[in-house]
């Protein structure tokens, strides 16, 4: 089954990102997902693949044509798709997986997490969706969507759309439950 992280490629992000980054990479490849990802080579996103790959898991990467610069894309991928714009990039992620986490990230992670967010909310898809939230980095996402209900901008049902989880063993052993349950 194929795990989508979204994340951040910054390279300007404190190491403890990085490394619960690859935490996460690590407890996917260990229960036999494969990693879909951006492609990136730096930040959360090339954390994540280099724990994966650390335990020999099979490695996803999506990105358009115009990243392909020195650099800027992971080079151990399994398997690498070309797009030629972002929205192609989210939607071939999205047929790929079977579900999806959200860690750590900034405007593009934030963008990537409300899309898939919104398509299940429309009823598009079912895949269960994770919010990473390392060291409480999501607290204040979590609260302005309890916000959102409470002024009735969302429903209720809709913080139930997505699960925030604290530490990647835990969202990968809750991720093979629910997978596992599916089949």
């Amino acid at each position: 089954m194929n795990i989508c992280v979204y994340g951040a490629a910054s390279q300007r992000i404190d190491g403890a990102y990085l490394s619960a980054a690859e935490d996460l990479g690590r407890a996917l490849a260990k229960r036999g997902f494969t990693l879909v990802f951006g492609g990136g080579e730096t930040g959360v996103m090339g954390a994540t693949a280099r724990g994966a790959a650390s335990v020999g898991g099979e490695i996803i990467g999506i990105a358009p044509k115009f990243f392909d610069q020195e650099g800027v894309l992971y080079q151990s991928c399994t398997q690498f798709h070309f797009t030629e714009t972002m929205r192609q990039r989210k939607e071939l992620m999205e047929s790929l997986s079977d579900a999806f986490v959200m860690a750590p990230g900034g405007i593009g992670t934030l963008e990537e997490f409300f899309e898939i967010l919104t398509l299940r909310q429309l009823g598009r898809h079912d895949k269960p969706i994770f919010i990473l939230n390392t060291r409480g980095y999501y607290n204040a996402l979590g609260q302005m969507l309890e916000e959102a209900v409470h002024q009735g901008f969302l429903e209720e049902s809709g913080l139930a759309l997505y699960r925030m989880v604290e530490d990647a063993e835990e969202l990968a052993e809750e991720l093979t439950h629910i997978l596992h349950t599916r089949e």
